[in-house]
């Protein structure tokens, strides 16, 4: 049989795959669905550095269920989120206020330093590196 006689496009009934014929060969219509992209910041990024470092197979699986940029966003919204109810959180035991910052600026940028280090710390633990 020659190309002419050929169809252009067939569907197999089994699998309901369609193929297109290109040259002497049917190649199947297959189409990747599009992962949303995601703009990662520093949580997602580092998520998806201990992704590679340390969890290859769950990277994997991951990627291969179109998921990767699902899981990143959500782990760095939720990192984000926790990051300032810790800070909060540990401002308020502290006995931190907004007037010591008109007070006491150095003391005042050096707390609020330390306080971010230990949420930052504390969600690093609870959600990055796991």
């Amino acid at each position: 049989m020659k190309n002419e006689e050929l169809e252009k496009e067939i569907t197999d009934e089994k699998t309901g795959i369609s193929y297109t014929l290109v040259g002497d060969y049917y190649l199947p219509n297959l189409k990747l669905e599009q992962e949303e992209k995601v703009q990662l910041n520093k949580y997602g990024q580092l998520r998806l550095d201990y992704l590679k470092e340390h969890k290859k197979v769950e990277l994997s699986i991951l990627i291969m269920n179109m998921a990767l940029n699902k899981h990143l966003k959500e782990v760095q919204e939720l990192a984000q989120v926790r990051v300032n109810e810790l800070v909060e959180h540990l401002k308020a035991k502290s006995g931190l206020t907004e007037d010591m910052k008109n007070t006491d600026i150095l003391y005042w940028v050096g707390t609020m330093n330390a306080i971010k280090n230990q949420a930052e710390e504390i969600v690093l633990k609870e959600l990055i590196y796991v």
